[in-house]
Protein backbone atom coordinates (compact mmCIF):
# COMPACT_ATOMS: atom_id res chain seq x y z
CA UNK A 1 0.00 0.00 0.00
CA UNK A 2 1.39 3.57 -0.92
CA UNK A 3 0.60 5.84 2.34
CA UNK A 4 0.65 9.50 1.51
CA UNK A 5 1.20 12.21 4.88
CA UNK A 6 0.47 15.78 4.81
CA UNK A 7 4.35 16.22 6.73
CA UNK A 8 3.79 20.09 6.81
CA UNK A 9 2.56 20.90 10.93
CA UNK A 10 5.36 18.78 11.26
CA UNK A 11 7.88 20.43 8.79
CA UNK A 12 8.13 23.76 11.05
CA UNK A 13 10.82 25.27 13.74
CA UNK A 14 9.35 25.79 16.50
CA UNK A 15 7.07 23.11 17.14
CA UNK A 16 3.81 23.34 19.65
CA UNK A 17 0.71 20.82 19.56
CA UNK A 18 -0.46 19.44 16.22
CA UNK A 19 3.35 19.99 14.92
CA UNK A 20 4.76 18.00 18.04
CA UNK A 21 2.20 15.31 17.52
CA UNK A 22 3.01 15.20 13.42
CA UNK A 23 6.56 14.98 13.72
CA UNK A 24 6.68 12.56 16.49
CA UNK A 25 4.13 10.28 14.65
CA UNK A 26 6.60 10.48 11.16
CA UNK A 27 9.50 10.03 13.56
CA UNK A 28 8.11 6.82 14.77
CA UNK A 29 6.39 5.57 12.02
CA UNK A 30 9.94 5.82 10.15
CA UNK A 31 11.71 4.33 13.15
CA UNK A 32 9.29 1.30 13.11
CA UNK A 33 10.35 0.60 9.25
CA UNK A 34 11.24 -2.63 9.56
CA UNK A 35 7.73 -3.85 10.74
CA UNK A 36 5.72 -2.35 7.40
CA UNK A 37 8.33 -2.29 4.78
CA UNK A 38 7.65 -4.99 3.29
CA UNK A 39 3.87 -3.92 2.87
CA UNK A 40 3.68 -0.42 2.67
CA UNK A 41 5.52 2.79 1.01
CA UNK A 42 4.83 5.84 2.58
CA UNK A 43 4.89 9.73 1.16
CA UNK A 44 5.17 12.37 2.95
CA UNK A 45 3.97 15.85 0.71
CA UNK A 46 5.63 19.15 2.21
CA UNK A 47 5.03 22.51 1.01
CA UNK A 48 9.14 22.72 1.54
CA UNK A 49 12.31 20.72 1.69
CA UNK A 50 12.89 18.90 5.23
CA UNK A 51 13.79 20.26 8.12
CA UNK A 52 17.19 18.80 9.27
CA UNK A 53 15.81 17.26 12.25
CA UNK A 54 13.25 15.19 9.71
CA UNK A 55 13.20 11.46 9.81
CA UNK A 56 15.39 10.62 7.31
CA UNK A 57 14.52 9.45 3.76
CA UNK A 58 14.53 5.58 2.69
CA UNK A 59 13.54 3.55 0.34
CA UNK A 60 9.94 3.12 1.65
CA UNK A 61 9.72 6.45 3.60
CA UNK A 62 9.84 9.46 1.01
CA UNK A 63 9.53 13.51 0.71
CA UNK A 64 7.67 14.77 -1.94
CA UNK A 65 8.03 18.60 -1.83
CA UNK A 66 5.46 20.35 -3.80
CA UNK A 67 6.09 24.58 -3.94
CA UNK A 68 3.22 26.64 -3.16
CA UNK A 69 1.43 28.54 -0.23
CA UNK A 70 -1.36 29.77 -0.76
CA UNK A 71 -4.63 27.39 -1.15
CA UNK A 72 -1.65 24.59 -0.69
CA UNK A 73 -3.43 22.02 0.09
CA UNK A 74 -6.66 22.82 -2.97
CA UNK A 75 -3.94 24.27 -5.84
CA UNK A 76 -0.80 21.83 -5.45
CA UNK A 77 -1.63 18.61 -2.70
CA UNK A 78 -5.12 17.94 -4.19
CA UNK A 79 -3.98 17.89 -8.49
CA UNK A 80 -1.33 15.81 -6.87
CA UNK A 81 -3.14 13.01 -5.34
CA UNK A 82 -5.17 12.70 -8.71
CA UNK A 83 -2.07 12.46 -11.02
CA UNK A 84 0.78 11.56 -9.19
CA UNK A 85 2.62 8.23 -10.77
CA UNK A 86 2.53 5.79 -8.91
CA UNK A 87 -0.58 6.79 -7.13
CA UNK A 88 -1.69 6.79 -3.47
CA UNK A 89 -3.84 4.31 -2.02
CA UNK A 90 -4.93 6.43 0.78
CA UNK A 91 -4.23 9.65 2.20
CA UNK A 92 -3.78 10.83 5.81
CA UNK A 93 -3.32 14.13 6.92
CA UNK A 94 -2.53 14.50 11.11
CA UNK A 95 -4.46 17.60 11.45
CA UNK A 96 -8.39 18.56 10.92
CA UNK A 97 -7.54 19.64 6.88
CA UNK A 98 -7.88 17.11 4.52
CA UNK A 99 -8.17 17.71 1.14
CA UNK A 100 -12.00 18.19 0.02
CA UNK A 101 -12.02 16.60 -3.08
CA UNK A 102 -9.64 13.66 -3.89
CA UNK A 103 -9.51 10.40 -5.87
CA UNK A 104 -8.81 7.89 -2.56
CA UNK A 105 -9.81 7.45 0.53
CA UNK A 106 -8.67 9.97 3.22
CA UNK A 107 -8.08 10.02 6.94
CA UNK A 108 -7.79 12.91 9.32
CA UNK A 109 -6.84 13.61 13.04
CA UNK A 110 -8.83 15.98 15.32
CA UNK A 111 -6.83 17.63 17.74
CA UNK A 112 -10.13 18.93 19.45
CA UNK A 113 -13.62 21.35 18.91
CA UNK A 114 -12.89 23.73 21.67
CA UNK A 115 -13.49 26.35 19.36
CA UNK A 116 -17.02 25.37 18.61
CA UNK A 117 -17.39 25.80 22.97
CA UNK A 118 -15.83 29.15 23.26
CA UNK A 119 -16.47 31.41 19.73
CA UNK A 120 -15.30 34.39 21.64
CA UNK A 121 -11.81 33.05 22.19
CA UNK A 122 -10.69 32.85 18.42
CA UNK A 123 -10.11 35.67 15.88
CA UNK A 124 -13.43 34.99 13.55
CA UNK A 125 -11.14 33.94 10.52
CA UNK A 126 -9.52 31.13 12.04
CA UNK A 127 -13.02 30.11 13.88
CA UNK A 128 -14.72 30.10 10.18
CA UNK A 129 -11.81 28.22 8.41
CA UNK A 130 -11.54 25.66 11.89
CA UNK A 131 -15.35 24.96 11.79
CA UNK A 132 -16.00 24.93 7.81
CA UNK A 133 -12.81 23.01 6.77
CA UNK A 134 -13.47 20.15 10.29
CA UNK A 135 -16.84 19.78 9.55
CA UNK A 136 -16.01 18.67 5.92
CA UNK A 137 -13.14 16.68 7.28
CA UNK A 138 -15.33 14.50 9.20
CA UNK A 139 -17.66 13.92 6.28
CA UNK A 140 -15.52 13.05 3.82
CA UNK A 141 -12.76 11.01 5.53
CA UNK A 142 -12.69 7.34 6.00
CA UNK A 143 -12.10 7.28 9.19
CA UNK A 144 -11.16 9.93 12.06
CA UNK A 145 -8.50 9.59 14.57
CA UNK A 146 -9.29 11.53 17.80
CA UNK A 147 -6.37 12.19 20.34
CA UNK A 148 -8.27 11.31 23.30
CA UNK A 149 -11.48 9.89 24.45
CA UNK A 150 -12.72 13.49 25.20
CA UNK A 151 -12.71 14.45 21.65
CA UNK A 152 -14.15 11.49 20.63
CA UNK A 153 -16.81 12.34 22.85
CA UNK A 154 -17.69 15.96 21.45
CA UNK A 155 -16.95 14.56 17.81
CA UNK A 156 -19.79 12.11 18.19
CA UNK A 157 -22.29 14.95 19.92
CA UNK A 158 -21.52 17.58 17.43
CA UNK A 159 -21.22 15.56 14.24
CA UNK A 160 -23.70 12.19 15.25
CA UNK A 161 -22.48 11.01 11.33
CA UNK A 162 -18.69 10.26 12.68
CA UNK A 163 -19.87 8.11 15.46
CA UNK A 164 -19.49 4.83 13.76
CA UNK A 165 -15.44 5.86 12.33
CA UNK A 166 -13.67 7.25 15.29
CA UNK A 167 -10.48 5.85 16.26
CA UNK A 168 -8.60 7.03 19.87
CA UNK A 169 -4.92 6.81 19.94
CA UNK A 170 -3.46 8.93 22.92
CA UNK A 171 -0.38 11.14 22.11
CA UNK A 172 2.64 10.34 24.21
CA UNK A 173 6.48 11.87 25.37
CA UNK A 174 10.06 11.14 24.68
CA UNK A 175 11.33 9.34 27.23
CA UNK A 176 14.87 10.56 25.71
CA UNK A 177 14.53 13.80 26.89
CA UNK A 178 11.88 13.78 29.79
CA UNK A 179 12.72 11.92 32.58
CA UNK A 180 14.36 12.37 35.47
CA UNK A 181 17.94 12.33 34.74
CA UNK A 182 18.07 15.82 33.60
CA UNK A 183 21.17 16.78 34.97
CA UNK A 184 21.22 19.89 37.44
CA UNK A 185 24.15 21.73 35.47
CA UNK A 186 21.54 22.13 32.43
CA UNK A 187 18.73 23.28 34.93
CA UNK A 188 20.85 25.43 36.18
CA UNK A 189 21.51 27.03 32.58
CA UNK A 190 18.37 27.29 31.76
CA UNK A 191 17.42 28.99 34.68
CA UNK A 192 20.55 31.49 34.27
CA UNK A 193 18.97 32.05 30.52
CA UNK A 194 15.35 33.24 31.28
CA UNK A 195 16.29 34.66 34.95
CA UNK A 196 14.25 32.66 37.11
CA UNK A 197 16.10 32.95 40.70
CA UNK A 198 13.84 31.23 43.14
CA UNK A 199 11.26 28.03 42.98
CA UNK A 200 8.70 28.39 40.38
CA UNK A 201 5.86 27.44 39.11
CA UNK A 202 5.47 26.65 35.27
CA UNK A 203 2.96 27.00 32.26
CA UNK A 204 4.40 25.80 29.29
CA UNK A 205 2.04 26.65 26.06
CA UNK A 206 0.68 29.46 23.72
CA UNK A 207 -0.19 32.06 24.90
CA UNK A 208 -3.93 32.01 23.79
CA UNK A 209 -7.11 32.59 25.81
CA UNK A 210 -8.33 28.73 25.70
CA UNK A 211 -5.44 28.21 28.65
CA UNK A 212 -6.90 30.42 31.11
CA UNK A 213 -3.38 31.92 31.71
CA UNK A 214 -5.22 34.99 33.09
CA UNK A 215 -7.10 32.36 35.65
CA UNK A 216 -3.34 31.38 36.56
CA UNK A 217 -2.15 34.58 37.08
CA UNK A 218 -4.91 35.79 39.09
CA UNK A 219 -4.59 32.47 41.11
CA UNK A 220 -0.93 32.71 41.45
CA UNK A 221 -1.12 36.39 43.35
CA UNK A 222 -3.20 34.81 46.01
CA UNK A 223 -0.78 32.00 46.77
CA UNK A 224 1.09 32.23 49.91
CA UNK A 225 5.18 33.38 49.12
CA UNK A 226 7.77 31.66 50.70
CA UNK A 227 10.64 33.50 52.18
CA UNK A 228 12.66 31.97 49.79
CA UNK A 229 10.46 33.51 47.14
CA UNK A 230 8.64 32.17 44.17
CA UNK A 231 8.05 33.08 40.75
CA UNK A 232 5.84 32.12 38.14
CA UNK A 233 7.54 31.18 34.78
CA UNK A 234 5.05 31.41 31.46
CA UNK A 235 7.11 30.11 28.57
CA UNK A 236 5.73 29.86 25.03
CA UNK A 237 5.13 31.69 22.60
CA UNK A 238 2.46 34.28 21.62
CA UNK A 239 -0.94 32.88 20.12
CA UNK A 240 -4.02 35.53 19.83
CA UNK A 241 -5.97 37.74 22.04
CA UNK A 242 -2.31 37.77 24.59
CA UNK A 243 -2.03 40.72 25.28
CA UNK A 244 -4.71 41.02 28.09
CA UNK A 245 -2.25 38.82 29.98
CA UNK A 246 0.43 40.93 30.39
CA UNK A 247 -2.06 43.68 31.55
CA UNK A 248 -3.69 41.33 34.24
CA UNK A 249 0.20 41.05 35.38
CA UNK A 250 0.94 44.36 35.88
CA UNK A 251 -2.57 45.11 37.72
CA UNK A 252 -1.78 42.78 40.16
CA UNK A 253 1.42 44.13 41.02
CA UNK A 254 3.26 40.90 39.89
CA UNK A 255 5.30 42.19 37.43
CA UNK A 256 8.96 41.38 39.51
CA UNK A 257 7.64 37.81 40.62
CA UNK A 258 6.67 36.83 36.89
CA UNK A 259 8.66 35.95 34.38
CA UNK A 260 7.78 35.10 30.18
CA UNK A 261 10.07 33.61 28.15
CA UNK A 262 8.33 33.16 24.73
CA UNK A 263 9.09 30.29 22.76
CA UNK A 264 10.91 27.65 24.36
CA UNK A 265 13.52 25.59 22.19
CA UNK A 266 13.42 22.18 22.33
CA UNK A 267 16.49 21.74 23.98
CA UNK A 268 15.60 24.01 27.03
CA UNK A 269 12.34 22.60 27.59
CA UNK A 270 13.28 19.26 29.58
CA UNK A 271 15.19 21.21 31.95
CA UNK A 272 13.02 24.16 31.99
CA UNK A 273 10.45 21.41 33.04
CA UNK A 274 12.47 19.55 35.36
CA UNK A 275 13.71 22.64 37.42
CA UNK A 276 9.62 23.66 38.27
CA UNK A 277 8.20 22.70 41.65
CA UNK A 278 4.85 22.65 40.21
CA UNK A 279 3.37 22.28 36.45
CA UNK A 280 0.12 24.17 36.36
CA UNK A 281 -2.65 23.67 32.99
CA UNK A 282 -5.76 25.51 34.19
CA UNK A 283 -7.20 25.01 30.76
CA UNK A 284 -10.45 25.49 29.72
CA UNK A 285 -9.94 22.50 27.71
CA UNK A 286 -7.69 20.65 25.75
CA UNK A 287 -7.40 18.25 23.45
CA UNK A 288 -4.51 16.80 25.36
CA UNK A 289 -2.31 18.39 26.98
CA UNK A 290 1.46 17.38 25.80
CA UNK A 291 3.20 19.04 28.26
CA UNK A 292 1.33 17.79 31.29
CA UNK A 293 2.87 14.40 30.74
CA UNK A 294 6.17 15.87 29.83
CA UNK A 295 6.08 17.09 33.46
CA UNK A 296 5.03 13.52 34.93
CA UNK A 297 7.48 11.98 33.13
CA UNK A 298 10.36 14.68 34.61
CA UNK A 299 9.07 13.62 37.97
CA UNK A 300 7.37 16.96 38.45
CA UNK A 301 3.75 17.32 40.19
CA UNK A 302 1.44 18.79 38.04
CA UNK A 303 -2.34 20.70 38.95
CA UNK A 304 -4.16 20.67 35.62
CA UNK A 305 -8.37 21.54 34.78
CA UNK A 306 -10.57 19.05 35.38
CA UNK A 307 -12.12 20.05 32.21
CA UNK A 308 -11.37 18.21 28.57
CA UNK A 309 -8.52 15.20 27.86
CA UNK A 310 -7.00 16.65 30.88
CA UNK A 311 -8.59 14.49 33.76
CA UNK A 312 -7.38 11.35 31.44
CA UNK A 313 -4.19 12.18 31.15
CA UNK A 314 -3.55 13.20 34.52
CA UNK A 315 -5.98 10.41 35.94
CA UNK A 316 -4.98 9.77 39.64
CA UNK A 317 -1.58 11.56 39.56
CA UNK A 318 -2.35 15.03 40.10
CA UNK A 319 -4.53 17.71 41.23
CA UNK A 320 -7.64 18.48 39.35
CA UNK A 321 -9.06 22.21 39.31
CA UNK A 322 -12.35 24.21 38.59
CA UNK A 323 -10.52 26.52 35.86
CA UNK A 324 -13.85 28.89 35.56
CA UNK A 325 -12.74 29.55 39.67
CA UNK A 326 -10.02 31.07 41.12
CA UNK A 327 -10.24 29.70 44.36
CA UNK A 328 -9.78 26.06 42.96
CA UNK A 329 -6.56 26.81 41.06
CA UNK A 330 -5.25 28.71 44.08
CA UNK A 331 -6.59 25.34 46.27
CA UNK A 332 -4.60 23.01 44.08
CA UNK A 333 -1.80 24.98 43.85
CA UNK A 334 -1.09 25.41 47.50
CA UNK A 335 -2.24 21.33 47.84
CA UNK A 336 1.52 20.94 45.82
CA UNK A 337 3.20 24.08 47.26
CA UNK A 338 2.61 23.50 51.16
CA UNK A 339 2.86 19.50 50.78
CA UNK A 340 5.05 17.71 52.90
CA UNK A 341 7.91 16.02 51.51
CA UNK A 342 5.97 12.69 51.79
CA UNK A 343 3.05 14.01 50.25
CA UNK A 344 5.07 15.83 47.18
CA UNK A 345 7.12 12.46 46.57
CA UNK A 346 4.02 11.05 46.15
CA UNK A 347 2.72 13.20 43.59
CA UNK A 348 5.90 12.52 41.82
CA UNK A 349 6.00 8.85 42.10
CA UNK A 350 2.29 8.52 40.86
CA UNK A 351 2.85 10.70 37.76
CA UNK A 352 5.87 8.62 36.57
CA UNK A 353 3.57 5.73 36.85
CA UNK A 354 0.88 7.74 35.25
CA UNK A 355 3.30 8.53 32.16
CA UNK A 356 4.72 5.14 31.70
CA UNK A 357 0.77 4.60 30.16
CA UNK A 358 1.94 6.24 27.26
CA UNK A 359 4.06 5.68 24.11
CA UNK A 360 4.73 7.11 20.87
CA UNK A 361 5.62 3.60 19.50
CA UNK A 362 2.36 2.27 20.36
CA UNK A 363 0.54 5.38 18.88
CA UNK A 364 2.32 5.00 15.77
CA UNK A 365 1.62 1.20 15.71
CA UNK A 366 -2.19 1.93 16.05
CA UNK A 367 -2.17 5.28 13.75
CA UNK A 368 -0.50 2.97 10.69
CA UNK A 369 -3.03 0.22 11.80
CA UNK A 370 -5.92 2.42 11.62
CA UNK A 371 -4.49 4.16 8.40
CA UNK A 372 -4.08 0.71 6.21
CA UNK A 373 -7.01 -1.37 8.35
CA UNK A 374 -5.06 -4.19 9.06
Amino acid sequence: MIIGIDGNEANISQRVGVNTYSFELLKNLRKLQDEWKNKHTIIVYLKDKPKKDMPEESGHFKYKVIGGRALWILTKLTPHLFFDKPKCDIFFSPSHYVPPISPIPRICSIMDLGYLEYTDQFRKKDFWQLKIWTAISIFVSKAIIAISNSTKEDIVRHYPIAKNKIYVTPLAYDASKFNTNIIENDVRRVRDRYSIVTDYVLYLGTLKPSKNIMGLVEAFSKVPVPDSGLQLVIAGKKGWLFEPIFEKVKELGITDRVVFTDFVSEEDKPALIKGSRLFVLPSFWEGFGLDILNAMASGVPVVASNKGSLPEVVGEAGVLVNPNDIDSIVAGMKEVLLASVTKYNTFIEKGLRQAKKFSWEKTARETLRIITGS
